[in-house]
């Protein structure tokens, strides 16, 4: 079973927490001492070696000084911050608006060869019409209140999925038949976003599976997900996302989409069902 999506962000912190402790060791110094010499609170150097609290750029520089460590502080701001990134709440990434949010993420597409997608909850990004990618974000807007630039977000979502018609890009992608039945917008929109489902299933690249209602689960359903050509995972959780970079974690993530897939059913099976789910809007 795969440790918790945030588990890769923790055992980055706990490893700078351990680096700031044998700075602090290598110096000869007490806690007290460090705390006393920054003018801090013991209670602060505590939270900052063992992980609690992570520390400011400010704080590790004040760290070394009084350590005599300056050398290193370059280094461990690199490493607080890549920690940092590991797992960042919405709401930090949202003030600027979610369009930023959406161009964020285009390099990473346009190098990326493998992508596996698994979605329990909505049609996957890539795969969204303008319609329902409308009406997705600005429930998501809504939520987190985030500003109101669902339109041009929109458009950046849009013009990020130029990965699928261009470019050497495959896809293998996953969805519970709940994401066929969930209603994002109204009846017209899904009936759109369904429709835009079966033309992609004609690309070559793209290989589209379904897994049913009735599938027997030997795989429990997950949060949504993305693999990046074995190298990196995404995992979106409501307050956060995170970033699996850890080989072991990412090798997890693999393994589930593998059983995952052994679950769906792909062809004409798949189209059957996304049809049947179009029928149902009427």
């Amino acid at each position: 079973m795969p440790r918790s999506p945030s588990s890769s962000a923790q055992a980055a912190r706990d490893a700078l927490a351990s680096r700031l402790r044998e700075v602090r060791l290598d110096a000869g110094l007490s806690g007290r001492e460090v705390a006393e010499r920054a003018g801090w609170f013991a209670s602060k150097v505590s939270r900052l070696e063992h992980g609690v609290t992570p520390p400011s750029d400010g704080d590790i520089r004040v760290w070394c000084q009084v350590c005599s460590a300056e050398d290193q502080a370059a280094d461990l701001i690199a490493a607080s911050r890549s920690a940092d990134s590991l797992y960042v709440e919405w709401r930090r990434v949202q003030r600027a608006g979610l369009r930023h949010l959406q161009e964020s993420r285009v390099p990473l597409y346009e190098r990326t060869h493998l992508f596996r997608v698994y979605c329990s909850n909505v049609v996957p990004g890539l795969f969204q019409t303008d319609a329902y990618a409308t009406a997705l974000l600005s429930s998501i807007a809504r939520f987190h209140q985030a500003p109101d630039d669902v339109s041009a977000a929109v458009e950046a979502r849009v013009s990020r999925s130029h990965v699928v018609r261009e470019g050497d890009h495959r896809f293998a992608v996953l969805v519970e038949e709940s994401v066929l039945r969930y209603r994002v917008g109204d009846a017209e929109t899904m009936a759109g976003q369904l429709g835009y489902l079966l033309a992609l299933m004609s690309f070559p690249s793209v290989s589209l599976g379904v897994i049913p209602f009735a599938a027997s689960r030997g795989m429990w359903t997950l949060e949504a997900f993305n693999v990046f050509d074995d190298r990196r995972v995404h995992v979106e959780l409501l307050t956060a996302a995170v970033t699996v970079t850890a080989p072991g974690e990412v090798t997890q993530y693999v393994k589930a989409f593998t059983e995952l897939a052994d679950l769906a059913v792909h062809g004409a099976a798949a189209r059957a069902l996304i049809t049947s789910a179009v029928a149902a809007l009427e």
